[in-house]
């Protein structure tokens, strides 16, 4: 590679865009297209990295030049994922169970560029402690946060303090990105140094 190449992240999520923004790389956005695989059964590492590879090889093909970087993200509690809630009262029950427990949030991260032969998948995953807390609490976490875009039906940037008692490891990742692990296959890519 001579010139440094595009970086498209394939990806909605308003808070990847900020946090990707965050490593100083120009980048642009194309949503993949894609039924993300949601089975709450599934094993989460796998499920993210699918998803992730997914987006990643769906932008890709129609970006064959370009360096894309796919990621996915999910709550883990008691052998289940929490993706993100349908309504509000998928949301309720979701916070409901996070209640005073620790879960996983697992996300996936795939980088392609199909012009180069370049595949590179990896992960990451951290550990959130809610408080406990009764309805109340629930009603005024969803009346301050939009939720439905959420896995788990919650954002630890928004009100944490209703809601949150400590995390370990990455909060980019919780968020949705973890930035050390995304810098370490950037730079892998040869779009970083």
């Amino acid at each position: 590679m001579s010139a440094a190449p595009l970086l498209i992240l394939a990806s909605a999520s308003p808070r990847r865009r900020e946090l990707l923004a965050q490593l100083g790389v120009s980048f642009t956005v194309v949503t993949a297209l894609v039924t993300e695989h949601e089975d709450p059964a599934t094993d989460p590492r796998v499920m993210v990295a699918h998803n992730a590879a997914l987006k990643a090889d769906w932008v890709a093909g129609r970006h064959p030049e370009a360096l894309v970087l796919g990621a996915d993200t999910t709550v883990f509690l008691e052998g289940a994922a929490l993706n993100k809630p349908a309504d509000a009262a998928e949301a309720r029950e979701m916070l409901r169970r996070l209640s005073g427990r620790t879960h996983t949030v697992f996300t996936g991260l795939a980088l392609r560029c199909l012009s180069d032969g370049l595949r590179i998948d990896d992960g990451e995953s951290s550990e959130v402690t809610f408080k406990s807390f009764r309805d109340d609490v629930i009603e005024a976490y969803l009346s301050r946060v939009h939720t439905l875009d959420k896995a788990g039906g919650y954002g630890i940037q928004d009100h944490p303090d209703l809601i949150i008692e400590r995390y370990q490891g990455s909060l980019s990742n919780i968020i949705g990105l973890p930035l050390e692990t995304t810098k370490q296959i950037l730079t892998r890519g040869g779009l970083l140094r």
